[in-house]
């Protein structure tokens, strides 16, 4: 076996940092994720914890298909990407219609002022947050395209990828675990109705437009 010299763990080291970069920026690129993220947060810091992590294991999932060159499948097969990509505008929809069916609820309310958020369970937003992500062929496409490149030259790269795939889910959880944090530090704010009831009307029509746009795109 190989001994891994002083230059090898630079290499390896500056392609973390390179690596751990490129997720932050991933990360920081608004997207259905982070809109819903955002949307379940708004109910409480467990919901929105739990969609990140449901988010996350979609990625790290994507990540080890990644790794099996399974994704190669989708990215070669125009029916098995707009099979995915039709599955993917019917979830981003679904998701838009019920939160904006939700907010005209509140508005019709004739007591939703001091109403407090109605609970949701724990597995319900993990699944929320699996979902999405799973029915994303562009996640599906841009994993394979993008973690090999951080695979140093003669490195194992099943074990190396899925170790990739971990640590950008792992960080992932930080990252968004920063907006539920947030969220929850406005609670005061955005825990009013009108405002949480505005909030879910933008998000909702997000969705929905994010879902229009992979619908007909080509």
């Amino acid at each position: 076996m190989e001994k891994i010299g002083p230059s090898m763990m630079g290499a390896m080291l500056t392609t973390l940092i390179a690596f751990l970069g490129a997720c932050t920026l991933i990360a920081a690129s608004p997207g259905p994720s982070t809109v819903l993220i955002i949307k379940q947060s708004l109910r409480s810091r467990r919901a929105g914890f739990m969609t990140v992590l449901g988010n996350e294991t979609g990625i790290f999932l994507w990540g080890l298909a990644a790794a099996c060159g399974l994704t190669a499948l989708v990215a070669a097969s125009q029916l098995a990407y707009d099979i995915m990509r039709v599955v993917g505008a019917v979830v981003l929809l679904a998701f838009g219609a019920q939160t904006l069916w939700n907010a005209r609820k509140k508005k019709t309310g004739a007591d939703e002022e001091d109403a407090p958020v109605k609970a949701q369970s724990s597995w319900a937003a993990y699944r929320s947050g699996l979902l999405l992500n799973l029915a994303n062929p562009k996640a599906a496409v841009f994993a394979m395209s993008f973690l090999p490149q951080f695979v140093p030259s003669g490195a194992p790269q099943l074990p190396f990828m899925i170790g990739l795939a971990a640590l950008w889910a792992v960080y992932e959880v930080g990252y968004y675990g920063l907006y539920v944090w947030f969220v929850g530090r406005m609670k005061a704010v955005l825990s009013r109705a009108a405002v949480r009831r505005r909030l879910e009307q933008v998000s909702g029509g997000v969705l929905v437009l994010l879902g229009v746009r992979l619908a007909v795109e080509g």
